[in-house]
């Protein structure tokens, strides 16, 4: 039996001969051993899914100018799907107030409790609502590199204007493992890289960061270690936006940094603005202190979200895992309204401290 062209002969006995690969699976045959070739990273080994209309293109130095994009939260039906009345509101408060950015399906968001179905579709509600009044930054990223090309590549091609991108959590990489997988997302458009180690387990360190720079696509990087990071991206030409509230006056005035992707902006955007746009002003950040210890009493959302319910902007429903702050942080959060003023709060009715039971929480959504 003759060989067919680029296979050798297989041979399982002497009386059965089938045609078999040189070259299987990436595996190359030398004689009658399988070798395993050197790894190799293939880069645009696929074809780009993207448009190139000059409506579906955003500019990364118009991202690179944001100075109060929030994390916006995501509400919920009493069922469990998403509350798009309510979403809507919320996204209207931050454009009256001055937010020139949205962070849709982040942490604050709970994107990680999304089907990526769910994920695209509040992409493109959002920028089809609200795109031509702020930017609509998707958070497409994931610690699956082809997942976050998949959803990069969807979120583009629904409008958004820029992708958040975390380094993989969980299954850690190497430096290099980390700068392989964000290039396999850079070129599809404008990038914020979110550096938060509390939450991955990594840092991402300078030399990847200015090494991913030499992109033109990276608009800049959502940092959380602290402003001596900031500074130390700043003094290089790095755009930096602060990832910790509590921290982002002093980034912004004293290290350089652009602004804050904030989630304290989701209950007092006009303040956070204020914050950002009117110089120092130790007085004003020393009153919103205290509100962002409470919101981060527990792990993000679990406090913007128990603060929404009770300022009546949105229902009193948590995904699971997430649950609400015990009853003496809710009443906590009563007193921190009046003391910093009930008219800089979003929404117009009255703070209620809720009890349990006003809660429902949803464990299969």
């Amino acid at each position: 039996m003759a060989a067919l062209k680029g296979y050798g002969l297989c041979s399982v006995d002497s009386a059965l001969q089938f045609p078999c690969p040189k070259r299987f699976n990436g595996y190359k045959r030398r004689s009658s051993k399988w070798v395993s070739p050197k790894a190799a990273v293939v880069p645009n080994f696929h074809l780009p899914m993207r448009s190139l209309e000059v409506k579906n293109r955003t500019n990364t130095d118009d991202i690179k100018a944001l100075r109060v994009i929030t994390a916006i939260k995501t509400p919920y039906l009493p069922d469990g799907r998403f509350d798009l009345e309510a979403y809507d509101d919320l996204v209207n408060i931050q454009i009256q107030n001055g937010a020139a950015g949205v962070i849709v399906g982040g942490t604050t968001g709970e994107g990680q409790l999304m089907s990526w179905d769910e994920h695209i579709m509040l992409i493109g509600h959002t920028v089809n609502c609200f795109g031509g009044s702020i930017k609509v930054i998707g958070n497409t990223g994931s610690n699956s590199t082809r997942e976050a090309i998949h959803a990069t590549e969807q979120g583009f091609a629904v409008g958004m204007h820029a992708a958040l991108h975390i380094n993989p959590y969980y299954g850690k990489t190497s430096i290099e493992g980390l700068i392989a997988h964000f290039q396999s997302v850079l070129h599809m458009g404008p990038t914020i890289i979110y550096n938060v180690p509390g939450r991955t387990g990594q840092d991402i360190p300078p030399r990847a960061i200015f090494k991913l720079s030499q992109n033109p696509n990276l608009a800049g990087v959502k940092e959380c270690v602290g402003n001596k990071r900031v500074e130390e991206y700043t003094e290089n030409g790095v755009v930096v936006w602060s990832g910790n509230d509590d921290e982002c006056h002093d980034s912004r005035w004293d290290y350089g940094a652009t602004g804050v992707i904030s989630v304290t902006s989701n209950l007092v955007p006009g303040l956070m603005r204020k914050l950002m746009f009117e110089g120092r002003n130790s007085s004003l950040n020393s009153k919103l202190l205290p509100l962002m210890a409470w919101l981060f009493h527990e792990p993000n959302p679990i406090g913007v979200n128990t603060a929404l319910a009770q300022l009546g902007v949105s229902r009193p429903v948590f995904r699971l895992p997430y649950v609400p702050l015990p009853l003496s942080k809710r009443l906590e959060f009563v007193k921190l309204v009046k003391e910093i003023g009930r008219e800089h709060f979003v929404g117009e009715k009255d703070v209620q401290a809720l009890d349990d039971d006003d809660f429902i929480l949803i464990a299969r959504y």
